[in-house]
């Protein structure tokens, strides 16, 4: 596996904190270069997490030794998600690789929506969430698949999550939106098989980003590391699975999605 991704160009989008940049340091250190996106500047430090997203994108390129380009974009504007492909096309190279990470279950305004329920929940908490996950996922997929169909190669992975499989009365629209991510993966593979071109989805469950540790009280031991799988999961064991789905072993692997969970849910999707 080692710079199995050499000379490829990947996009990753929301790379500057979380799980996004722990995806583009997993693609960096398997040869690709990688565009950083985000949506706002000083998003890394927001959860205190980095400084700026130049400097996340530079810290890549010298502790890997590839390129990488940092881009801003809100990616439920058509014209910004153009850009954003059209920059990385420019700047390193046909993209090969995208790993659609942007998204949450955050407001218009910034936080959670609350109460983000069934009934109570604001419409402009439905339109934010709804935009930001299910909407930009559609709006990215659509502008990178266009290039990898002219050349018939390439990945596109979203990030799901496993609140798309099970109901709820907290999350209700975050829920939504995730489970309509999946269901447009899998109709976009189904599109795009004749391209040679693989769809695939990572649905995290709880992990240990400083947004979700920043967010809510986890009990402490559900923060060991090893031991049992009953626990919050580390990002890098996340993050590794994008090494299966970007690279040679997930060369016949499409329309799939993998729950990365320690088996907190444990039935067929």
């Amino acid at each position: 596996m080692e710079k199995s991704l050499a000379g490829q160009v990947a996009i990753v989008t929301g790379a500057g904190r979380g799980l996004g940049r722990a995806f583009a340091e997993r693609l960096a250190a398997l040869g690709a270069d990688v565009v950083i996106h985000g949506m706002r500047e000083n998003g890394p430090a927001e959860y205190g997490e980095g400084t700026t997203l130049t400097d996340v994108a530079r810290q890549i390129s010298e502790q890997y030794g590839v390129r990488t380009i940092r881009v801003l974009g809100d990616l439920t504007n058509s014209a910004d998600v153009e850009r954003v492909v059209q920059t990385a096309n420019q700047e390193l190279g046909p993209v090969g690789i995208l790993v659609h990470n942007a998204g949450g279950d955050v407001a218009a305004a910034g936080g959670k929506p609350n109460p983000n329920d069934a009934v109570n929940v604001k419409e402009i908490d439905v339109k934010a969430v709804l935009d930001r996950n299910l909407l930009s996922t559609i709006l990215v997929c659509q502008q990178t698949a266009r290039g990898m169909m002219e050349r018939k190669a390439g990945r596109i992975i979203t990030i799901s999550s496993i609140a798309a499989f099970k109901g709820n009365d907290t999350s209700v629209i975050y829920a939504t939106a995730k489970a309509a991510v999946v269901e447009y993966t899998r109709c976009l593979a189904v599109q795009l098989r004749p391209y040679n071109i693989n769809v695939n989805s990572l649905a995290p469950g709880d992990t240990r980003t400083g947004r979700f540790l920043g967010t809510r009280h986890v009990p402490g031991e559900r923060l060991v590391s090893e031991g049992t799988l009953d626990r919050i999961a580390m990002v890098d064991e996340v993050a590794r699975v994008i090494d299966f789905f970007a690279g040679p072993l997930g060369d016949f692997v499409t329309g799939q999605v993998l729950r990365v969970d320690g088996g907190t849910q444990c039935w067929s999707a």
